[in-house]
């Protein structure tokens, strides 16, 4: 969404813009660094595969939960904020795969809005959760 969104441009039911993205390995290996995360599961693809399993390195929840608040923050603006955000990792995911960041508006009170939130593969929901974020009336005095 370009521009800022207003607590009167939302309703229940309204659907944020969805954040489209495609992480590498890359990116991986930098969030891993940043976030003094050295869990070999996430940059050794051999260790992934023949000690945990998988087919390749994983994606982190955390970076995933990184992604979704940036949906959230991008969508409200300069003048908005995020107040709460809760999510729960409920699946893998792959470099490499297009991920899907976004939410629906569930209820307005005061100058809050609820949201649920999500991370999707395609139709598969990989991180499921709940946000309220503050957005400004159009004409504050």
């Amino acid at each position: 969404m370009t521009g800022q969104v207003y607590l009167e441009d939302v309703e229940p039911g309204y659907a944020i813009p969805v954040l489209a993205v495609t992480v590498t390995e890359t990116q991986m290996f930098f969030f891993s660094a940043a976030t003094y995360n050295g869990h070999r599961i996430h940059y050794n693809k051999d260790f992934a595969r023949d000690a945990e399993g998988y087919d390749n390195v994983l994606v982190q929840g955390p970076l995933q939960a990184a992604l979704l608040s940036r949906a959230l923050t991008d969508w409200v603006g300069g003048a908005g904020r995020l107040v709460s955000f809760s999510v729960q990792n409920r699946a893998i995911a792959y470099p490499g795969q297009e991920l899907r960041f976004g939410g629906v508006v569930t209820g307005k009170r005061d100058l809050l809005v609820d949201l649920d939130i999500f991370c999707r593969r395609g139709d598969d929901v990989l991180m499921p959760g709940t946000a309220t974020v503050g957005l400004p009336r159009r004409n504050a005095s």
